[in-house]
């Protein structure tokens, strides 16, 4: 069956043919100046989804030490701080088969761990330089009463949570794609997949019709009754609740202290996860920065205390993220993870577990006095651009 023309009735009916894309850059191009094509669903409050623009040709690091490694297509985010990663391919391009996919998690999966929210903040505000938009006009689509930094530690924490939309965009979706798309939108939990398929009818003059159907929005509705990603935040009574009636209590100890230390010195943020969790930001040299995040699993031996050594270090400098790691406890597990961090550059979230840090009874003290430590250290950061 051969595809059929559009129709438009104005004063005369004017067929549209289908006609395809010429280039993979025309392709893009399209995108990146009418995201509205992505819109599809809504925001948490009911709103309708509107993606706006971060950055075409978004750089992907591998490693802490070297530069891109790869390059997204597009990289979007809407009101909710959730991120959104475009591939684009044409049907004449064998790889919308399979390897686009590999292709798709190996940017996301590194995005969320060398993607700080400084970093996307200035490639947000260079594109709109680069095509002419105003701060204040970009900026009201996203950040309510928020400020801009508070937007983009938001967007950061919900890429290191997974919480972002993967959107593969083609003019025809083969089967094999859509099929993968919906496998895994059923396997991930705090990622939504979707397959975008754009097709474009032509008339006379510049006359474009374009028709996107999304692949991917049943499995993404079996995810939770609802139908959409539950944003709630846990609050610090719903952390007291599990400490209080799960926790043996040595690590019910050790939680209370970092949770009460954190809401008298910092600023504590639920997160959005099923499982309660809650992360803190100190004042430290003139900046909010991003220390911990405790997580009360399911299974209460896995209940940890993660580090964000990587947002130390984008805000402080290595320097400073070295002196907070040797302060802290000699817990081996703890220790050896930090090992690791010291050869990777300060980088990553070193976690241990909080019947781990029960068993140094100096445990709790012991990391309280190297985040004071930290916030006492000075007003200059090292090494920061």
């Amino acid at each position: 069956m051969t595809d059929q023309p559009v129709f438009v009735l104005g004063g005369d009916l004017q067929a549209l043919e289908p006609a395809t894309f010429e280039t993979e850059e025309e392709f893009q191009e399209l995108l990146a100046r009418h995201p509205r094509v992505l819109d599809f669903g809504s925001l948490a409050d009911g709103q309708p989804l509107r993606l706006v623009l971060v950055a075409r040709e978004m750089g992907v690091p591998t490693s802490a030490e070297r530069g891109p490694a790869y390059w997204l297509d597009h990289l979007f985010v809407d009101a909710d701080g959730v991120p959104t990663l475009v591939e684009v391919k044409r049907a004449s391009d064998t790889r919308i088969r399979r390897e686009v996919v590999g292709q798709m998690l190996d940017y996301a999966a590194n995005g969320a761990r060398y993607w700080p929210g400084p970093l996307l903040q200035r490639s947000f505000e260079e594109t709109c330089v680069a095509d002419g938009r105003s701060l204040e006009e970009a900026y009201g689509e996203l950040l309510g009463d928020r400020s801009p930094e508070e937007f983009w530690s938001l967007v950061e924490e919900r890429l290191a949570a997974g919480q972002m939309r993967l959107l593969f965009v083609a003019d025809r979706i083969p089967l094999e794609l859509r099929a993968i798309v919906e496998f895994l939108n059923r396997q991930m939990r705090q990622t939504d997949v979707y397959a975008v398929e754009l097709t474009q009818y032509r008339g006379d003059g510049d006359l474009r019709v374009l028709v996107p159907r999304i692949h991917g929005e049943v499995a993404t509705a079996a995810k939770s009754p609802s139908g959409r990603r539950t944003t709630q935040r846990t609050t610090r009574d719903d952390m007291d609740a599990v400490i209080r009636t799960r926790l043996a209590p040595e690590p019910r100890q050790i939680a209370t202290a970092l949770l009460d230390h954190a809401a008298a010195r910092g600023r504590l943020e639920g997160g959005t996860a099923k499982y309660p969790s809650m992360s803190v930001r100190y004042p430290v040299a003139g900046r909010q920065v991003p220390l911990w995040t405790l997580s009360l699993y399911d299974d209460p031996a896995k209940e940890e205390l993660a580090f964000s050594f990587g947002s130390i270090t984008h805000h402080l400098g290595p320097g400073r993220a070295a002196t907070f790691a040797e302060s802290l406890p000699a817990v081996p597990e703890l220790q050896k993870k930090l090992e690791g961090e010291r050869e990777k550059g300060y980088k990553g979230w070193p976690s241990i577990t909080l019947a781990s840090l029960a068993a140094d009874p100096d445990a709790a003290e012991e990391i309280l006095a190297a985040i004071q430590q930290l916030m006492e250290g000075g007003g200059a950061s090292d090494d920061v651009g």
